[in-house]
């Protein structure tokens, strides 16, 4: 099996996921949501986070979420490919600044 090149700390973090929930998640668990890189793995996220915005990690978990199909007629097509999330979860008292608007 050939050896997969290795992910830098800029590519395994895609963007954070901004929604109601993960807002409410921010505020009340200090859990921080963000599209990662399907390659990536819990260390490299772990490791990622703690550089990039200075916070200690308590726990990190992973999820691939599905993709969206659509139908036209008989047909299915892919609307949106399926895509990993990671939910950080950081110290008390440590806040991510993205998730502070």
């Amino acid at each position: 099996m050939p050896k997969s090149k290795a992910l830098h700390i800029y590519d395994v973090l895609r963007r954070p996921v901004i929604t109601e929930k993960s807002h409410e998640m921010a505020e009340k668990d200090n859990h921080y949501v963000f599209e990662i890189d399907m390659r990536a793995n819990k260390i490299q996220v772990r490791e990622a986070i703690e550089l990039i915005f200075d916070v200690d990690v308590v726990k990190v978990n992973t999820m691939v979420m599905p993709p969206k199909r659509g139908r036209r007629g008989r047909s299915f097509y892919v609307r949106q490919k399926a895509w990993k999330k990671a939910v950080i979860s950081v110290q008390p008292g440590q806040t991510i600044s993205l998730f502070n608007i």
